[in-house]
């Protein structure tokens, strides 16, 4: 088994044993057995030229609910597209499905990431993420619930920071 199938594997197994999709939660915490979201069953979003440069795609996977605090979406950024700076109260795990991407923590260097890369981001770290200027890129990113928030959006990430590449 490669090692992104055993990564993917891996959160698949953790989002199954712990989460439940947004839609069901009253029947969810009653029902006492899974529920499946079936592929497609959610619309895909074109995520905020407010929060986001380029173009990029949101595919919601699961919301929060009261056992499990934190919400999952897989997130396509075409080439040179990116997120603001923004911060995570409760801190994000993002894992690279295809594609070539880039992150950056507020005072420190590009990072170039990779399918199976996992970028851990501990709560209030002021960071960006997006794709590479050629490459498209697409990463699984689940984000915890502090207060009801998952994420506080900040400046956009000007081309000479996005460019600013060691």
């Amino acid at each position: 088994m490669g090692r992104l199938t055993a990564v993917i594997l891996s959160f698949a197994l953790l989002v199954s044993a712990t989460v439940f999709p947004g839609k069901a939660i009253a029947a969810e915490t009653t029902k006492g057995s899974q529920t499946i979201t079936r592929v497609g069953s959610q619309p895909s979003e074109k995520a905020s030229a407010k929060y986001f440069t380029g173009n990029v795609r949101v595919d919601r996977l699961f919301s929060a609910n009261a056992a499990a605090q934190f919400t999952g979406s897989y997130v396509t950024f075409e080439p040179g597209a990116r997120s603001n700076w923004h911060i995570h109260p409760s801190g994000q795990r993002l894992l690279v499905t295809a594609g070539v991407g880039l992150t950056q923590e507020w005072g420190g260097p590009i990072v170039e990431i990779h399918p199976g890369d996992v970028i851990w981001c501990p709560p209030g770290v002021k960071h960006w993420h997006g794709a590479s200027p050629t490459t498209a890129m697409t990463h699984l990113a689940f984000s915890g619930v502090l207060d009801g928030k998952t994420v506080e959006w900040l400046e956009k990430v000007t081309d000479k920071q996005y460019n600013d590449i060691e």
